[in-house]
């Protein structure tokens, strides 16, 4: 006898979405998670709660000109679709944009969900109108960052729960998906000691007891591998350079892939493991929260970016613009690390640091601190934290005591003060006209051209070595695990494929585990602010289509 109609494994954003598009439909539902009960949103509580969306009201009301077509092709010109097994990922990248372009955000709205006005620019790109990148900003910030995300299917889950039509079930780690009949008919594994840890610390793996749970559909919902560093070296794609022997963790260490190796010891086939989405704008946490814990910064354009050996990054590697072709460069340069040099007016401007904890202007829903951003010669009170106490931050009043610290952070002596002084006065060089040859600079004043960016995101051009604008500053950037983009391939409906290209009766996969859709919807790279908005469609999707089939 079944013990619920639908059992979704994890308790994250995609799990939540799907288990409440199901409870409404009537359904019972299980939703099982490792962790505790304090962890319930998974990684999105912990974001910023950045959405992808497409000629929105907040981008006409600052003037952006967006489209389905324009969106379409930046979509395209990122994810270089190149596979065979690109089929499904690109039917889920097709319906992902159109749900982006329609329904989304009403569909939000209608819940309560809210968007901060001011729309980011994120991925810039830089190359070729076809090429990666977005050509207009597109980068929604929740108003209440990853948990005003989390908050309505929460609301909703608990609802559901005191009416007896969701049971959640913490602590319960599956460890395998039980066969019948050649289709899969539920699921076992362990059950945890209990744990009172706060949200998002490492708990511990102590077995008590195990479960055995039946049902005719099983969704999993149990995000990637970013949580275990040797995984993501195992899976690294050749094509950027070697692992880093150094990385600092943006995600939980309950982020640790074991569901994919699970469903493919049950039959359901992966694609794209290959193909991962990791930042090169990495600092370690002061305040840490799970092991190895990095914050990503998210700059704005106008930071002058070094490889180890204090040389600039060729164009269009500025920073916020080509992520993977970042990392794929200084991968080439043999170190782990890169560099940063901005000044005090740059880090006011243009630093944010991803993470809802990083941000409780935004987070709080405070208006009063979140006017804050555009005035004073202070950056908000996370940067200037992590100014004052991260271990990757820098800071002097002259250039030549600047690198000293940098020098001070690396085995040896890597930079030359003499030759980052030529390359400085270089750059600061030609901001002498409102014109000049300087990519950089260049891209600084595109920027200054939308209102969102010349408000509270792209400080004026002026010189690194100006006394007025210090102190100067330097960071010190490590590579930051994030996102896997490839996993289980499923059809539009999330139903996972087997070994023989068919559907595995029973089975379904979204959010991360399924690459955000199909196998990975964003193929090599991505536009960000379509993680968050992956595990969304991708729940929404299968939720529906798992309670059409019940």
């Amino acid at each position: 006898m079944a013990d619920a109609d639908a059992i979704v494994v994890g308790a994250g954003l995609a799990g939540l979405v799907a288990a409440t598009e199901l409870t409404a439909a009537g359904k019972r539902v299980i939703l099982l998670d490792q962790e505790p009960r304090q962890n319930l949103g998974g990684q999105a509580f912990w974001s910023l709660g950045g959405l992808f969306l497409v000629d929105s009201p907040e981008q006409r009301r600052l003037g952006i000109r967006d489209s389905f077509e324009l969106a379409l092709q930046d979509w395209l010109g990122t994810a270089g679709f190149d596979r065979e097994e690109d089929y499904w990922p690109r039917r889920w990248a097709e319906a992902y944009l159109a749900f982006a372009a329609g329904e989304k955000r009403a569909w939000l709205r209608a819940m309560g969900h809210r968007i901060f006005p001011v729309v980011g620019w994120a991925e810039r790109g830089g190359g070729s109108a076809g090429g990666p990148g977005n050509s207009v900003p597109r980068f929604h910030i929740t108003w209440g960052t990853g948990p005003g995300v989390v908050e309505p299917f929460e609301r909703l889950a608990l609802a559901a729960e005191a009416e007896g039509r969701l049971a959640l079930r913490f602590r319960h780690r599956v460890d395998g998906l039980i066969h019948a009949g050649g289709a899969i008919t539920g699921v076992e594994g362990s059950l945890l000691a209990p744990s009172d840890a706060p949200r998002g610390v490492a708990t511990s793996r102590e077995v008590v007891g195990h479960f055995s749970l039946a049902a005719p559909m099983t969704i999993v919902a149990s995000g990637g591998i970013g949580g275990d560093l040797e995984l993501v070296r195992r899976h690294w794609p050749q094509r950027l350079g070697q692992p880093p022997e150094t990385m600092v963790t943006g995600v939980p260490a309950y982020v640790d892939g074991r569901m994919l190796a699970i469903a493919a010891q049950a039959g359901a086939r992966l694609i794209n493991r290959d193909r991962m989405w990791h930042y090169v704008e990495g600092v370690r946490n002061w305040d840490p929260i799970w092991p190895g814990h990095g914050i990503r910064i998210l700059p704005g354009p106008s930071p002058l970016w070094l490889d180890a050996r204090g040389n600039r990054l060729p164009g269009p590697l500025y920073p916020g613009f080509d992520t993977l072709g970042t990392l794929a460069h200084l991968r080439a340069t043999g170190f782990d690390h890169s560099w940063f040099i901005l000044t005090q007016s740059i880090i006011r401007k243009e630093f944010a640091l991803s993470g809802s904890e990083q941000n409780p202007d935004l987070t709080g829903r405070d208006w009063k601190l979140t006017l804050r951003r555009a005035i004073g010669r202070r950056a908000t009170g996370p940067v200037e934290a992590f100014k004052q106490h991260g271990a990757d931050f820098v800071v002097a009043e002259d250039l030549e005591r600047l690198v000293a610290g940098m020098n001070a952070l690396t085995q040896g002596p890597l930079l030359d003060p003499a030759a980052i002084r030529h390359l400085i006065e270089a750059r600061d060089r030609d901001l002498a006209n409102g014109f000049g040859k300087d990519g950089q600079i260049m891209a600084i004043r595109n920027a200054r051209h939308y209102l969102g960016d010349r408000l509270i995101r792209t400080a004026r051009p002026h010189a690194l070595l100006d006394p007025a604008h210090g102190p100067l500053i330097a960071v010190k950037l490590n590579i930051l695990t994030r996102k896997t983009l490839g996993g289980l391939e499923t059809d539009l409906e999330g139903r996972v494929f087997g070994g023989d290209l068919a559907p595995l009766p029973g089975l379904y996969a979204i959010g991360e585990a399924a690459g955000f859709g199909g196998g990975g919807m964003h193929g090599y790279r991505a536009l960000e602010g379509s993680f968050l908005g992956g595990c969304l469609f991708s729940g929404r999707q299968a939720g529906r289509a798992v309670a059409a089939a019940l």
